[in-house]
């Protein structure tokens, strides 16, 4: 309050909201940016919460151990992440990652390429960047864009061992294979634990990471 009325030419917020408690942190984070809609003074905030940094910034800067990794729009962020940390860094729960190896490559006709999971279940990707078969990789989707679907109709399936109902969405734990894969449906989806089920990824919301982190398109 001190600093706002003096008018200045920015702000530099560091870490304000770190010692509320839940509630209020969530009404205090409106009343900051509707503060900085109506002084329209440039806001530098730092944080940890990436919730904070996706609905106040208009641009993020992720940084990991004192280095960049990617500037950008909130959306930029989420949606084209540049590397592996960016990606498991942003979006509550997190960005699934499944080992995987390069099928075959993009095809001639507008096909992305396909991959080959852990478990042999085959995906097929958006991405057109040119690799060998047999290319280690990182398939990474999100729990919101992966469909529960009956076994049987999709290539990779596993056993629900979590049900999260939340009223609104339902968050799935399934075991596929050696891992652990988050999915998100809307309502209070009916599949309960124990269950075996059939997970849809759409390819154009699927991405892919090399060994080292990077992400290719």
């Amino acid at each position: 309050g001190r600093a706002i009325v003096r008018e200045p030419k920015a702000f530099l917020m560091d870490e304000p909201l770190s010692n509320l408690d839940a509630k209020l942190r969530v009404q205090m984070r409106t009343e900051v940016a509707r503060l900085q809609s109506d002084l329209e003074t440039t806001t530098v905030y730092v944080t940890h919460d990436q919730t904070e940094a996706m609905t106040l910034g208009d641009r993020v800067a992720v940084m990991r151990a004192g280095v960049l990794q990617q500037v950008g729009s909130p959306g930029e962020l989420y949606e084209q992440p540049r590397n592996l940390f960016v990606a498991g860094f942003i979006g509550s729960p997190k960005m699934n990652f499944l080992p995987c190896r390069v099928h075959a490559p993009a095809g001639t006709q507008g096909q992305g390429m396909q991959v080959t999971l852990a478990d042999g279940s085959r995906v097929q990707t958006a991405c057109h960047e040119g690799m060998a078969p047999g290319t280690p990789l990182n398939l990474g989707v999100r729990p919101e864009h992966i469909e529960v679907v009956d076994p049987g109709t999709t290539a990779l399936q596993g056993e629900v061992v979590v049900a999260e109902r939340l009223g609104g969405e339902t968050y799935f734990h399934v075991k596929c294979a050696d891992r652990m894969v988050i999915a998100r449906a809307s309502g209070d989806a009916g599949s309960t634990a124990g269950e075996r089920v059939g997970l849809a990824f759409e390819p154009a919301r699927t991405h892919l990471f090399v060994p080292d982190g990077r992400r290719v398109n």
